[in-house]
């Protein structure tokens, strides 16, 4: 039973707490939602931050928080913090990269978004990724659009990332790639073709969620993505009671496909991370 990395993306920057009270807002409610999701199953976590009014923060001393949390009462669990985000100054999006979380989100091309294009300007990229590779922070490519898979390989080409980063595709985003199974075929094998030694999940937005899943973990699969940032409902008719819940459902999905979730230390080894944060206390260990 090849193990799966479940990631959790625990709070996003868009669902509010009037569209589900679940979704976790301030440091404390966050590390507490990620403990939840970690004894669960989860063993990354996606961070974004807010501010108190729950608008999208870049605010390196609320990451840093987070982080320590997530160290503390996680170990080994990897630490991810985002570097997208809507309603965040692009000038800021890189701000707390300095606190060298474990991974970090990449975007490699613009896209429309329902009611925004989230524009990710060539020159953006490339100062994300410098401060990625100078932090040691391993990337997460998102994929929202082919010409994406082809800006990751250019960073490749001119030694801002190596030859094997994670790779997520994101679907079913109005505006965006569709949630599609044949389109998640079509990205895939791109992805083989160009950068063949990379590792790869794909995410399904809203309703999405279960479906694509089911498609990742058909396709082989090194991970999967759930959480509250993503999808805030089990059913039509019913809100998700926490980001734990829905890893639950993740875990069990795994297991359904004769998969096994990964352990924090196996999560680490296949997405070629550090056996701990940085960070962590003198002596702290992954978890085996």
């Amino acid at each position: 039973m090849n193990p799966v990395v479940i990631a959790v993306a625990i709070t996003g920057s868009v669902p509010r707490k009037n569209d589900n009270p679940a979704v976790p807002i301030t440091p404390s409610e966050q590390i507490e939602s990620t403990h939840q999701a970690y004894e669960a199953g989860a063993t990354l976590a996606h961070i974004h931050v807010r501010n108190d009014d729950e608008s999208s923060s870049s605010d390196p001393e609320r990451f840093a928080a987070v982080q320590a949390g997530i160290i503390k009462h996680c170990p080994g669990m990897i630490v991810q913090f985002s570097t997208g985000g809507r309603g965040r100054d692009p000038g800021a999006r890189g701000s707390a990269l300095c606190l060298k979380p474990d991974m970090g989100s990449l975007s490699t091309g613009s896209v429309n978004f329902p009611t925004i294009v989230y524009e990710n300007h060539t020159t953006l990229v490339t100062d994300l990724a410098t401060k990625m590779r100078d932090n040691g922070i391993r990337p997460e490519i998102e994929i929202f659009d082919l010409s994406h898979l082809h800006g990751a390989r250019r960073l490749v080409e001119t030694g801002l990332m190596d030859d094997h980063p994670h790779v997520q595709f994101v679907m079913g985003i109005q505006n965006a790639m569709p949630a599609e199974e044949h389109l998640l075929d079509l990205m895939l094998g791109e992805l083989r073709r160009i950068l063949p030694k990379a590792t790869w999940t794909a995410a399904g937005i809203g309703r999405f969620q279960a479906p694509v899943m089911e498609w990742a973990l058909e396709r082989g699969a090194d991970a999967v993505r759930t959480g509250l940032e993503d999808n805030i409902r089990i059913a039509k008719e019913r809100l998700a009671a926490s980001n734990a819940e829905l890893v639950q459902i993740a875990a069990e999905t795994v297991v359904r496909h004769g998969r096994r979730r990964a352990t924090a230390a196996e999560a680490r080894q296949l997405l070629g991370l550090r056996e701990t944060h940085p960070m962590a206390p003198s002596g702290a260990g992954a978890q085996s």
